[in-house]
């Protein structure tokens, strides 16, 4: 009996799936529209719209509205309400992710994952102990902050780049050489071993900077759009040089990639049909191009429109790596791996977003309700193309950008044009409600 079962177990191990390296591309400041698979059509994309089309492309893939916060989001598959995480942690601030979150570095490394940033980090620098190799990654190459020169690697005047954890002083353009490093690691990962490598690409966030080269094919674009159409074709490059790594290590069947933008692009990005830019809770500002691709696996041609959230990737990721989903924190992340595969519905009736305690939003259904109780936060230096003003951290919003209660049909509505609040009483109340669940244990958010 004893022989038979063992058998048994033996051929359920060869049948098993063996578990997927996981390969996540965050790209900072990425408009909805401006790839090729959202409908762009002045930049090329090649790379990313053959990975999209081989995929499944998330129409309602939720973010926050600027980057620190969607990191932590991703890092922890808790809201922001719960990281605390509202804000942009800024260089030598004394805060960061909090100690106490697991992180899904932390996660997939204690199910024998090898684990690796290769980009920005933006989760806090000030004492080791928030550094990426003590979050869970074994291997870091990048920068901590985002807006530092793509050249000589500056960030308000100190150097921002570090190989695990130690300065380097390394030369080229910043999209090279996260990708490099990226390439270096696949070819050199053990086979028997899977890896979870996290790509959150500096580009296309100001300053807007690019080699020449890369502008020549957009000689009908001026000025900043001209710049960032560079930038995209130098992530999209490195992209391809990824896959195309993964494929030479015999990986690529078994890797899943993801693909997602950190925030709605700002200006010069282009996030049409939605309203407004990063910094945002309209559709604009939260609602990032993203797909998901796995040979084999995850369907090709496939667009959902089920809404889901970055926190979801946790909970996801985990269970495919056959890890533990037990810790002291709870998740609000869920497993969207029947909805992408199967085409089950979305496994969340209600998505949280938060711009502070002041500004929030929930999606229930095709139904967004914004409420608003505070003045409309400021953008932060790191919003959008850098101001020219001196000494000015801040670009002020010109006028009110939310009424105190919005309610929008965004089927019938994706561009948030018009308000039904005064039309439907007994759904904004029931939204009201939901959104009150959802915030009854937030931690206050506030500048740190």
């Amino acid at each position: 009996m004893k022989s038979l079962l063992f058998l048994a177990f033996a051929a359920t191990l060869a049948n098993a799936a063996p578990r997927p390296n996981v390969v996540f591309f965050l790209i900072d400041d990425l408009g909805y529209a401006d790839c090729g698979f959202n409908g762009g059509t002045e930049i090329q994309t090649p790379n990313i719209d053959k990975l999209a089309a081989a995929g499944t492309i998330l129409e309602n893939h939720y973010v926050q509205p600027v980057c620190s916060p969607t990191r932590a989001s991703l890092m922890t598959g808790r809201y922001v309400s719960h990281t605390g995480v509202y804000t942009i942690v800024r260089p030598h601030a004394k805060w960061g992710l909090p100690l106490e979150e697991r992180t899904l570095a932390n996660a997939l490394k204690d199910a024998g994952y090898t684990t690796a940033i290769t980009g920005k980090w933006h989760l806090g620098e000030f004492d080791k102990a928030y550094l990426p190799t003590s979050r869970g990654f074994e291997h870091q190459h990048g920068h901590y902050f985002g807006a530092l020169d793509y050249f000589t690697h500056v960030r308000d005047g100190s150097d921002d780049w570090y190989h695990d954890d130690k300065p380097l002083k390394e030369e080229g353009y910043s999209t090279h050489l996260v990708t490099k490093e990226a390439v270096r690691l696949i070819t050199e990962q053990p086979k028997d071993k899977p890896l979870f490598l996290y790509m959150p690409y500096n580009g296309v966030h100001a300053p807007m900077q690019v080699p020449d080269e890369y502008l020549k094919p957009y000689g009908a674009l001026t000025g900043a759009r001209k710049q960032l159409a560079g930038m995209l074709a130098a992530v999209d490059e490195g992209i391809g040089q990824v896959v195309a790594a993964l494929e030479k290590a015999g990986q690529r069947e078994n890797t899943l990639i993801l693909f997602s933008a950190d925030n709605g692009g700002p200006p010069p990005g282009t996030n049409t049909p939605l309203r407004d830019f990063k910094g945002s809770i309209f559709e604009g500002g939260v609602r990032a191009a993203a797909f998901a691709n796995w040979p084999g696996k995850i369907p090709a041609g496939q667009r959902l429109t089920q809404p889901m959230h970055i926190i979801d990737w946790y909970p996801t990721l985990v269970k495919l790596a056959g890890g533990s989903l037990e810790q002291k924190l709870p998740l609000d992340g869920r497993d969207v791996w029947p909805m992408i595969t199967e085409k089950a519905p979305s496994p969340h009736d209600a998505i949280l977003s938060a711009q502070s305690i002041d500004n929030t939003a929930v999606r229930m259904g095709d139904w967004k309700l914004i409420v608003s109780n505070g003045a409309d936060a400021e953008l932060p230096d790191e919003g959008a193309a850098k101001t020219k003003k001196k000494g000015k951290g801040k670009a002020k919003a010109k006028g009110r950008k939310y009424q105190p209660v919005m309610l929008f049909n965004l089927a019938a509505d994706p561009s948030e044009k018009t308000n039904l609040a005064d039309k439907e009483p007994a759904r904004v109340a029931t939204m009201k409600a939901k959104l009150a669940e959802l915030l009854k244990d937030a931690v206050p958010s506030g500048v740190r």
